[in-house]
């Protein structure tokens, strides 16, 4: 089992982060990165800096990206919604242009910095829309309380499928800063590609920005925030309070996701079983599960979920 080890987190921690699109530091040149949205910036907690971008007007939708991406994870999105919502998707603490943060990565403080950011804003009426951790950071959000939002959105969400003590205890062991900076640049490629059923050439781009931020000074600190963030997950569990949350819930999979199940820890385990599992928890939650999706379902099938998300949101 040992030598199958960094293979192994490769593929359940970077593989799913999208880690080319990861952590920038505000001295590097990673800031001349170009979004496709005008970067608008807002401050929280006196001196932390939050990156977003704003298209549209109409029923509020706040994305969420998932470990190591950032708000471009959610441009064939906002493409198309903005033509009918008030689309706003921001970069968590540490990640794309915001700030690196003071605190620990843990879920408790990403919800509490949404929190802020919703009343910052000024937002009211808020659909969340959540990828991976970014889906579980907002049922934490919403799990501290729902002012000023009125809905959910889960895409493929980190928290339905649950780990045992002694698998939380590997994961802290074998998810370590030096396992991240060792990842060899042929397993970087392939880490991006499985989040894919079939990795399209649009997305290449983020290869090409994970090479980038691999050479650069940002580097070591990105290495040193994705164990935090996943340990973050495994040690704050959402599951088992998933029945607390009253707001109406969409909850979106892809059917080819590679890496919810994990396919090591939990071979038997169907991506249907985990996201029924987890739907079932809450009070008021629909399922849908797309074809010909990974887990980044929002890129391979950005046009079903456009159209899911239309229809949930003007409900």
């Amino acid at each position: 089992m040992r030598n199958r080890l960094p293979v192994f987190f490769l593929l359940i921690c970077l593989s799913f982060s999208l880690a080319g699109q990861a952590l920038i530091t505000k001295d590097t040149s990673m800031e001349s990165w170009k979004y496709a949205y005008p970067v608008k910036k807002v401050t929280l907690q006196d001196s932390l800096q939050v990156a977003y971008v704003e298209e549209g007007q109409g029923p509020v939708l706040l994305f969420v990206h998932g470990l190591g991406s950032n708000l471009q994870a959610w441009y064939k999105n906002i493409d198309s919604l903005k033509l009918t919502h008030r689309c706003i998707a921001l970069d968590l603490p540490g990640y794309g242009k915001s700030d690196e943060s003071k605190q620990p990565y843990s879920m408790h403080f990403f919800a509490a910095t949404l929190r802020a950011f919703i009343a910052a804003l000024a937002l009211e009426e808020v659909t969340l829309v959540g990828h991976s951790m970014g889906g579980q950071i907002a049922m934490h959000t919403v799990l501290a309380g729902t002012e000023n939002i009125s809905g959910l959105v889960l895409v493929a969400p980190a928290g339905f499928e649950t780990f045992t003590e002694e698998q939380q205890q590997w994961f802290a062991t074998y998810v370590t800063p030096m396992v991240v900076k060792a990842t060899p640049d042929a397993q970087i490629v392939r880490n991006f590609e499985i989040n894919f059923h079939q990795m399209p050439e649009d997305a290449r781009f983020m290869i090409d920005d994970r090479m980038e931020l691999k050479a650069s000074p940002a580097y070591e600190a990105y290495c040193e925030m994705i164990p935090q963030c996943v340990n973050a997950m495994l040690a704050e569990p959402v599951f088992d309070r998933l029945s607390e949350i009253l707001l109406p819930t969409l909850v979106v999979f892809g059917e080819e996701d590679a890496l919810i199940p994990n396919r090591f820890l939990h071979p038997g385990l169907s991506v249907k079983e985990v996201a029924e599992a987890g739907v079932q928890q809450f009070q008021h939650a629909k399922l849908s599960i797309l074809p010909a999706a990974g887990h980044f379902v929002q890129w391979e099938q950005a046009a079903a979920l456009n159209h899911l998300i239309t229809v949930f949101s003007n409900k």
